[in-house]
């Protein structure tokens, strides 16, 4: 609770990139169950984050523009932040206030995170003649000029016209350069099919006046990149200063000799340099390196403790660097995380300020959607990973951040675009996990798996399910049957091969593995009985000789302890469990049946039956020919009754609802 008599302090976060959300949300939490003390604003020029280090993506249209961008709204949604919508023009320090163009907004303590807007360095025609990518709307206006510029060349008459149109180069061999250009000579073979154009028409440059690309990395990952960029087809100018750019051509000075190439296109990503906001700042606060705001080691101005800095616009060296932090994501989490804890020590006079001591775990860069590098470890120790295995760990870091952004919601619409509609099989798994088979032809096998449940729970309703007890038989008698073939001995095994024989255990063996009552001989074959540590067998037999057996002969079965425990000494023992039990089987199996056969709530049905067909293979068993209810289950599971179902008008109403709730937009479990 606020105490009496204290004000409520104003927090106001310029920007909000990856460091000004991730501060915004670490501060809402931090005074969550102090509500009153702070008001947390948010001010950014745009209504949307945007996911810098996948613009390259949507550039070359790997990905669909949505896919880079999140409403703010949804970030912030249920949390006591007010995010605003405007243009910082100036901060003045002895007021304390921020004004934008649409309001002035008072502070007390003020985080600068506004973030870097790209650097020309001077180079005459280099803002005018080219196209950056820094932002959402660079990523969509490179994409549109990279298939104009295909389509123009598809039309054009003249083998010289067509070069022109299809010249591209990327100033910058750094890890955007590396992956705009990387993303590009992989989309290079689609559009040249797409358009009917012949790709020796096209002309994929890289420039850099470095002496090798991303020199982040050890020499040994940049000759890698290298050499996969020049197997791509990309010609890699190393040592190569640009001077001028022009409306079609570019001019860069290597060894002392000016050359002039004919540039269709040219994409600037040869640095970054502070907003304008930032060095408007700067002209009070100290600053260095473009504009990065010097700060001390708990992450204030070095002239105003009211002042505190993150991501790119900080400038800081770590206790034992020579080097101040780089200007990148990690730099922006971990920044974000001490600047929110130093300010909550400042507002509630609480704790201890924390010293800014990051500790990065790598880097890496991909080439296109099939290749990457990586050199990821701690400070001390750092590794190389292979392609497969960088690209692994580039999604996975990824989906480490979304978590942080937008949650479960971020997660699915990430999965969705990088690998279940993956265009044109770029991905480092190909296309194996992508869309491609239509689903309405799933509806047969749908409405036939539906049917089977359905028909299995009303015979079990003829054979008295809701009646009496018959679990000891259900159960009891497969048992038997695959100890026999076991070869378990003695009395009780036989009694127990002798009570598998009747009625019940007929039934049992039958509609729980798909085998005939006359199964229950002993004269069956034992294929394999894995014991995996003692926590389960995974047990495989033939009802008969290999010689004469078929499909319907093979049955498998998973003995788990903790599964024979409960049902031998919990559910059997008690004769209205048991009932219960069947009930609910019973009816599970009717509703199961129905929802897929009506295409309704055929996620959770298609869930629940795979549920119970995991119940039976630990119970009684599975013979191969019921295993097909596995895998129509699995298939079923996403969006299976949006094609000719009851799901198709449902599920949108009830998701829509669903997002509304408050503490489902809080938590993000929902997805778009």
């Amino acid at each position: 609770m606020q105490k009496e008599g204290k004000a409520m302090k104003n927090i106001v976060i310029i920007g909000a990139g990856y460091a000004g959300v991730l501060t915004a949300k670490k501060l809402a939490k931090k005074f969550k169950k102090r509500p009153g003390e702070v008001r947390i604003t948010v001010i950014d020029k745009n209504s949307f984050h945007t996911m810098l280090t996948e613009l390259h993506e949507v550039a070359a249209c790997r990905v669909g523009e949505e896919s880079v961008r999140i409403g703010y709204h949804k970030i912030f949604a249920g949390r006591r932040i007010d995010f605003v919508q405007d243009y910082v023009e100036k901060v003045d320090f002895e007021k304390k206030t921020v004004l934008g163009k649409k309001g002035v907004y008072p502070y007390d303590y003020i985080v600068v995170s506004a973030g870097s807007k790209p650097t020309y360095f001077g180079v005459p025609g280099a803002m005018e003649n080219t196209f950056p990518l820094w932002s959402f709307e660079d990523a969509v206006r490179l994409k549109d000029r990279i298939h104009e510029c295909f389509r123009q060349a598809s039309a054009a008459l003249g083998e010289d016209e067509k070069r022109k149109l299809l010249s591209f180069y990327v100033v910058g061999a750094g890890f955007t350069g590396v992956e705009m250009i990387g993303e590009l000579a992989e989309y290079v073979p689609v559009l040249c099919s797409r358009y009917e154009i012949d790709p020796e028409l096209v002309s994929l440059n890289n420039v850099d006046v470095l002496p090798r690309v991303v020199p982040t990395l050890p020499e040994k990952l940049s000759a890698k990149i290298q050499r996969r960029l020049e197997k791509m087809g990309v010609k890699v100018l190393l040592g190569a200063n640009v001077v001028e750019i022009g409306a079609d051509y570019i001019d860069y000075d290597r060894g002392g000799e000016r050359t002039r190439s004919i540039a269709g296109t040219v994409i600037w990503v040869a640095g970054i340099e502070s907003t304008d906001i930032t060095r408007q700042i700067g002209c009070t606060l100290p600053n260095q390196r473009r504009c990065r705001l010097e700060a001390d080691a708990y992450l204030r101005s070095a002239k105003d403790e009211s002042v505190y800095i993150a991501g790119d616009n900080l400038l800081f060296t770590a206790e034992g660097e020579t080097a101040p932090v780089p200007q990148m994501v990690e730099n922006c989490e971990q920044s974000a995380h001490t600047v929110a804890h130093n300010l909550y020590c400042a507002v509630t006079g609480e704790g201890e300020m924390e010293k800014y001591a990051p500790k990065f775990h790598g880097v890496m860069v991909c080439v296109g959607g099939r290749y990457g590098q990586a050199r990821v470890g701690t400070q001390k120790h750092m590794l190389n990973l292979p392609s497969f295995l960088a690209m692994f760990v580039k999604h996975f870091i990824n989906l480490a951040y979304f978590v942080q952004v937008l949650g479960w919601n971020k997660i699915a619409s990430y999965l969705k675009h990088e690998f279940f509609t993956v265009r044109d099989r770029r991905s480092f798994v190909g296309g194996h996990f992508s869309n491609r088979t239509p689903s309405f032809l799933l509806v047969p096998l749908r409405i036939w798996l539906g049917a089977v449940w359905a028909f299995e729970g009303v015979m079990k309703i003829v054979e008295g399910w809701l009646k009496k007890p018959m679990l000891e038989g259900f159960f009891g008698g497969a048992t038997a049957w695959f100890n026999s073939i076991l070869g378990a001995t003695g009395s009780a095994a036989a009694d127990a091969v002798s009570s598998a024989t009747g009625a019940a255990a007929a039934n049992a063996v039958s509609s729980a593995t798909g085998a005939a009552g006359g199964a229950a001989a002993s004269t069956g074959t034992l294929l394999f009985n894995f014991n995996f540590l003692g926590l389960f067998k995974a047990i495989f037999v033939s009802g008969k000789t290999l010689a004469e057996s078929s499909v319907a002969d093979y049955a498998f079965k998973l003995d788990v302890p903790l599964m024979n425990w409960f049902v031998n000494d919990v559910l059997l023992p008690r004769q209205g469990l048991s009932l219960a039990m069947q009930i609910f089987i019973v009816f599970a199996e009717i509703l199961i049946g129905l929802s897929m056969m009506g295409g309704l709530f055929t996620t959770l049905s298609g869930l629940v039956s795979l549920v119970l067909l995991f119940m039976f293979a630990c119970t009684t068993g599975l013979y191969l020919s019921s295993f097909w209810m596995v895998f129509a289950g699995i298939a079923i599971l996403f969006g299976g009754g949006k094609i000719f179902g009851l799901d198709y008008y449902v599920m949108p109403r009830l998701k829509k609802g669903w997002s509304r709730i408050g503490w489902v937009r809080r938590s993000y479990i929902y997805h778009d």
